[in-house]
């Protein structure tokens, strides 16, 4: 069933991690057995990584502490071959870590995400989650609350977020299953979704065909690669938004964000529900009406975008 949820705030920060967690929890029903953040903050000069090295259920053998000491080290040692300076080392969990680097620039001027990326993912079980200036993904096993309290994520300001509560249906419970993803290698957007792409594996092949990989067989991480690579060609978000609609097949509703903006597509069908309110200093969207009410404390009145809606704001 799954539930889906976005918050972009228009009159500067505020508290993005705890209203996003109490959106979340209050679809807890919706997807108990894992939650996903995608959370920007102020854009600064230096490039924000998170990463795991293993999953939340992997075994605790007697070699998992060893084997997790080896692998940071390989990332670290891997990181300044490629000539970063890395700040900030923070292990969020015994598993997944949080990183500030400056990288050298590369063509065109922007660091080269995609070697970096490629680099690391040489690694045994390390997966890069997020790579960008704002944006941090963070997601795990377990509820809202749990996920947000394990990463400490209600002290977290930033401008706009989307997340993501998942009810495992086709895929195991893991990590790399669960939302938002990352559009790798394209810096900050990323994209959480509801429904089913019937066109995955044409998308895939094509996208692969053109140098991208992918961390899972979700069919979310499609959309997300998808709009990025159009973006990259000039689109802007709500174009490369219109385009999906005749070219991503099936029944889906989805939202995506970058660093400076917030959107929410619906299919021809437009049978997966999604609900906003949309005011001077906020917009809130969502699966279900209650998680809007969970994090405005003011009357509201929302209502349901049309089918082959495509609806963008910016911060």
């Amino acid at each position: 069933m799954c539930g889906i949820a976005g918050l972009i705030y228009r009159d500067g920060t505020h508290e993005i991690g705890r209203d996003l967690t109490r959106m979340l929890q209050s679809m807890k029903h919706r997807g108990p057995d894992s939650t996903g953040y995608a959370l920007y903050g102020p854009r600064g000069h230096r490039i924000l990584m998170r990463y795991t090295l293993a999953d939340a259920n992997t075994p605790r053998d007697f070699e998992f502490a060893d084997r997790l000491r080896r692998h940071q080290a390989q990332v670290l040692d891997r990181l300044r071959g490629l000539g970063a300076t890395v700040h900030d080392v923070e292990a969020e969990t015994e598993y997944a870590y949080r990183i500030e680097l400056e990288l050298p620039a590369a063509n065109g001027g922007e660091p080269d995400l995609k070697a970096i990326a490629d680099r690391l993912e040489d690694i045994p079980d390390c997966e890069v989650l997020s790579l960008g200036h704002s944006l941090e993904i963070v997601k795990d096993l377990g509820d809202a609350e749990t996920v947000s309290d394990q990463y400490e994520l209600k002290g977290f300001t930033g401008t706009h977020a989307i997340g993501h509560v998942r009810m495992a249906t086709e895929s195991d419970v893991d990590i790399s299953g669960a939302h938002p993803y990352w559009a790798y290698p394209f810096s900050d957007v990323a994209v959480v979704h509801n429904g089913q792409l019937t066109n995955y594996f044409q998308w895939k092949r094509r996208l692969e065909r053109s140098g991208h990989r992918f961390q899972s067989e979700c069919d979310s991480e499609i959309i997300a690669v998808y709009l990025a690579e159009k973006m990259s060609d000039g689109a802007s978000l709500e174009d490369a938004m219109r385009d999906s609609l005749e070219e991503l097949d099936g029944v889906f509703t989805y939202i995506a964000v970058t660093d400076d903006a917030l959107g929410v597509a619906k299919d021809e069908m437009a049978a997966k529900p999604l609900v906003l309110y949309e005011s001077d200093d906020v917009v809130a969207l969502a699966s279900e009406e209650i998680a809007i009410r969970a994090v405005l404390d003011r009357e509201i009145e929302t209502y349901d975008p049309y089918e082959s809606e495509v609806l963008v704001w910016q911060r």
